[in-house]
């Protein structure tokens, strides 16, 4: 069997590592890959810039599986492009879930999935003036992809104008930042709830916590993640349960309802409150500090559970 898997960082380092040890994989090629999957697997220097090229050499060595780690070759449509391969990984409509935060929070609210609330500006002062109205702490995020970067804990209107300005007026997160979500501010703790889909099943992934916040005792702003743990000591039986009932159905419910082409792994950023669930954000893919603690923590091959998530 061939195995391709999209992306260069450490998340695609651990999945390489852990799909090295399944001896029904022969192959493994990795676009581009970095200086440790060279190590273990063939790294082909092809970016999502050569997407084209890169279908193109999935065909010609006959791919079996193909693994997108991160998510800008979903939101650019390697689901799509490759419709006759098997991508384990969602359309490029579905990945909107993550592409746009607007897209997800609108999916959400239709489908009664416990979150904050919120409202999308593309208007700088509308924006500043609701964040005024709810108080602060409040959250901006910018709607598009931005690498970690486009979610910001403001706590004076000092702080939020200059977040505003930095997305929508002077770009700094290019066409990513021009529309923005304002939340408001759900305190507890995160955790890392991640299913795998296939064919309408779900199967749950280990649970796990990263480190978000950039210094110690949660201070500083938020970062991609940096390290993480697993299992998350904050979830038990019963709040799995509560999970599971109020979020996982009602989301598996609306990708049926909506007709998205969803197979892969969907990251649920959750926010535990008083002890109840709320989604901070969807991710198309695996969590990068997540990834490598999870493929230390799989009881089973990853291609199992890619075959199927319910076993």
């Amino acid at each position: 069997m061939k195995v391709a898997v999209l992306g260069s960082g450490a998340r695609e380092h651990s999945i390489v590592w852990k799909l090295r040890q399944d001896d029904r994989i022969k192959d493994i090629f990795v676009f581009p890959g970095n200086a440790g999957t060279s190590q273990i697997a063939t790294n082909v220097n092809l970016t999502i810039f050569d997407i084209d090229k890169i279908a193109k050499f999935l065909k010609e060595q006959n791919i079996d599986i193909v693994i997108p780690g991160q998510e800008v070759y979903l939101v650019k449509g390697i689901k799509d492009i490759l419709n006759d391969m098997f991508v384990f990984g969602p359309s490029m409509e579905a990945s909107k879930l993550e592409g746009s935060k607007n897209y997800a929070k609108a999916f959400m609210s239709k489908y009664e999935i416990p979150t904050a609330n919120y409202q999308s500006f593309t208007d700088f002062k509308k924006a500043l003036n609701f964040i005024e109205d709810i108080g602060y702490p409040a959250v901006i995020k910018a709607d598009g992809l931005a690498s970690g970067k486009g979610v910001v804990i403001v706590n004076s209107k000092t702080e939020a104008s200059k977040v505003l300005e930095d997305f929508m007026i002077k770009n700094k997160l290019g066409d990513s930042g021009k529309k923005v979500i304002i939340e408001e501010f759900l305190s507890g703790e995160e955790a890392s709830y991640i299913i795998a889909i296939k064919d309408g099943n779900y199967g749950v992934l280990p649970t796990s916590q990263d480190h978000k916040r950039l210094k110690d005792n949660d201070e500083g702003p938020n970062t991609g993640g940096m390290g993480a743990y697993s299992p998350a000591p904050i979830i038990n039986k019963t709040l799995d349960d509560k999970i599971k009932t109020k979020i996982v159905e009602p989301i598996m419910m609306g990708l049926e309802q909506e007709k998205l082409s969803y197979e892969g792994f969907l990251y649920i950023g959750l926010m535990i409150s008083n002890g109840e669930p709320y989604v901070l954000e969807f991710n198309v893919r695996l969590g990068d500090p997540e990834a490598q603690v999870l493929m230390l923590n799989l009881n089973k091959e990853l291609l199992d559970i890619i075959e199927n998530p319910k076993l």
